[in-house]
C-alpha cells in the first residue's frame, strides 16, 4: 500500500521457538554467544520425555536445530537427546450439547448425572444444572476445550498428592493412554491407607520383637523363608522396572509386597527380622512413586531420616 509498515518477524511455528533451549539452559546465560562451552559438558540430554506432539513436532525441529548450530560450529554433538519415551494420553468422557447456533458447549463429568445399563455402560447423560439431556461423545484425550480434564488440586486435597501419583503410575504404562477412572483412584487411596496402617501394626506389634539381629547368620525354612524370597525377587524385578521406566509394575511389586508382609507370621524375634526387612524395602520401592508416605513411615519407624 506503500505506507509505513512493521516487518513481522515473529512466523515461526512455536515448536521451533522452544527448539534449541535445552542447549540454552546448558550454558552459562551470556549475552555475547548463542551457547557457550558448557553446552558440550552437559549435552546431551539423558532422557527426553513428551507426548506424541512433542515426538512428531518438537523433537523433529530440535534434531534440526541441533544439526543447524552443529553445522555452524557452536555445538559439538549430532543429536541432542539420547533416550526418547513418548508417553501416552490421558483419556476421560467427553460430554456435549449443541447451541441453538450449531455451535457445541462442553460440560466437565462432574456437571453430569450417568445413567448405566446392566453391563455398566453409559445409556445416557443429565446436565445438573438444568436437567436437560445431553450427548455422550464417548472416550478421548483430556483438553481444556472439551472440559473432560480433571482438577489436580482439588485430587489432592481430597485424597493426597501420593494417591494421584500411585494412581498414575500404577493404571498404564507410560507409553500408554490412561483412561482415568474415579475408581482406580479410589483404589490407590485404599492401598494406601493399608500401607500406612501396616506400618503402625509393625511398630506397635512387631518392631518391639526384634531382636539381637540374627537374620543375616539364620537359615530360614518354611513360610519365612518363602516371604524373604518372595520379597528380594519383587525387588530384584522393580530394579530393573525402574530402569524400563515401567511404573506400573514397580507399583504392582509393592503391593505383592504388602500382601505377602500381611500374611506374615509374628510369633518370633527372627519372623520380626523378616517383616522388619520387607517393610523397609517395601518403603524404598514405594520412595520414587509415593514419597511423601514412603518419608513419613520411614522416620516414624525409625529406619533413619532420610529413605536410602
Amino acid at each position: 500500500c506503500g505506507q509505513p509498515a512493521r516487518r513481522e518477524t515473529d512466523t515461526m511455528d512455536t515448536f521451533v521457538d522452544s527448539s534449541w533451549y535445552y542447549a540454552r539452559y546448558a550454558s552459562r546465560f551470556g549475552s555475547d554467544a548463542v551457547v557457550d562451552d558448557e553446552t558440550a559438558y552437559w549435552m546431551p540430554v539423558d532422557q527426553y520425555i513428551g507426548g506424541i506432539e512433542h515426538a512428531i513436532l518438537h523433537l523433529l525441529y530440535s534434531r534440526f536445530w541441533s544439526k543447524v548450530m552443529r553445522d555452524l560450529g557452536l555445538v559439538n554433538y549430532d543429536e541432542p537427546f539420547s533416550h526418547l519415551l513418548t508417553q501416552g494420553m490421558v483419556l476421560n468422557h467427553i460430554f456435549s450439547r449443541r447451541g441453538e447456533k450449531g455451535g457445541f458447549h462442553y460440560f466437565a463429568p462432574d456437571e453430569i448425572d450417568l445413567a448405566h445399563d446392566a453391563g455398566g455402560r453409559i445409556t445416557g447423560a443429565i446436565a445438573k444444572a438444568d436437567g436437560r439431556p445431553v450427548d455422550y461423545d464417548g472416550i478421548g484425550t483430556m483438553s481444556k476445550s472439551k472440559r473432560n480434564g480433571v482438577d489436580p488440586q482439588s485430587l489432592i486435597e481430597h485424597y493426597g498428592a501420593d494417591t494421584a501419583r500411585f494412581f498414575i503410575m500404577f493404571a498404564s504404562p507410560p507409553e500408554q493412554t490412561l483412561e482415568w477412572s474415579d475408581a482406580g483412584v479410589d483404589g490407590a487411596y485404599r492401598f494406601l491407607r493399608r500401607v500406612w496402617a501396616f506400618g503402625h501394626v509393625f511398630a506397635g506389634d512387631i518392631k518391639p520383637k526384634i531382636g539381637a539381629r540374627q537374620l543375616a547368620a539364620a537359615k530360614l525354612d518354611g513360610s519365612l523363608g518363602e516371604l524373604r524370597r518372595e520379597i528380594h525377587l519383587l525387588l530384584k524385578q522393580a530394579n530393573y522396572d525402574l530402569t524400563k521406566h515401567q511404573f506400573n509394575t514397580v507399583a504392582s511389586a509393592a503391593m505383592k509386597m504388602l500382601n505377602a508382609l500381611e500374611k506374615a507370621p509374628r510369633d518370633s524375634a527372627v519372623a520380626a527380622e523378616v517383616v522388619e526387612e520387607g517393610v523397609s524395602i517395601l518403603l524404598r520401592v514405594l520412595s520414587p512413586i509415593t514419597p511423601h508416605i514412603a518419608h513419613a513411615l520411614w522416620r516414624e519407624l525409625c529406619f533413619g531420616d532420610d529413605i536410602r
